[in-house]
């Protein structure tokens, strides 16, 4: 049972983010749940990574002065599960945006695929996608994006520990990908439908680890409203 100081002091909250919320959506309900319970002014709250809208998960939210443990939580290694499609492209390399381009699949095997897999492991260059909320000079990347300018993206470089394929049922492929901070799965969506001779676009991604974390401990926000109504005590 929380209390109003243990909010204050510092906790850590696992939220399953729901598809189509964005993470700072997540972050303002749980604040203003903790607000209204606890008939509070303020209290200093975030996240420790984001996740993209369309993306579900794992989203840990740190509040009070468990704030400075947010850097700290961003830089653990992170494991995402999802699908990739094969055969087409989308400018933002997931369904934010409409299919741009289409590429044929005929000659991909199983054996190709599972070889492809092999070219991202380690510590290698990635270009983050240019629907990002990265910003160069000054402006967010999806802002230019959507403006139509064309922007030149530095790679930089990340490390995948693990990747592997487990389900091939084309155009669909699911993974498992165990990743440093800092890796764009959209990108590596895309990256790997070029490795494939085709293309290929983030159709579905969860984030299931970060650090010791697991999302099987997570609960949603309405959840967490629920219970915080329910339960803690003032």
């Amino acid at each position: 049972m929380n209390t109003k100081e243990d909010f204050l002091n510092g906790q850590i909250l696992l939220i399953d983010k729901p598809i189509e919320w964005s993470s700072f959506q997540a972050v303002n309900a749980l604040k203003w749940a903790i607000r209204k319970k606890f008939s509070l002014k303020k209290i200093k709250i975030g996240h420790a990574g984001t996740l993209d809208p369309l993306a579900t998960g794992l989203l840990i939210i740190c509040t009070g002065k468990f704030t400075k443990k947010i850097p700290e939580l961003q830089g653990q290694v992170k494991e995402y599960t999802g699908t990739f499609t094969l055969g087409a492209t989308t400018p933002s390399y997931d369904l934010e945006t409409e299919v741009n381009g289409n590429f044929p699949i005929d000659h991909i095997t199983d054996a190709s695929i599972k070889d492809a897999t092999t070219q991202f492991l380690g510590e290698i260059d990635q270009v983050p996608p240019i629907f990002s909320a990265l910003k160069k000079d000054g402006k967010r990347l999806y802002e230019l994006a959507r403006e139509g300018k064309e922007v030149e993206i530095k790679s930089r470089k990340i490390e995948i520990s693990e990747f592997e394929i487990t389900r091939i049922d084309l155009p669909e492929l699911d993974f498992r990908v165990v990743c440093s901070k800092g890796t764009y799965i959209r990108s590596l969506a895309h990256d790997f439908g070029k490795a494939l001779g085709s293309g290929a676009y983030l159709s579905e991604l969860r984030r299931t680890k970060i650090g010791d974390f697991n999302v099987n401990n997570a609960t949603s926000p309405n959840v967490f409203k629920e219970n915080l109504e329910l339960n803690a005590s003032t």
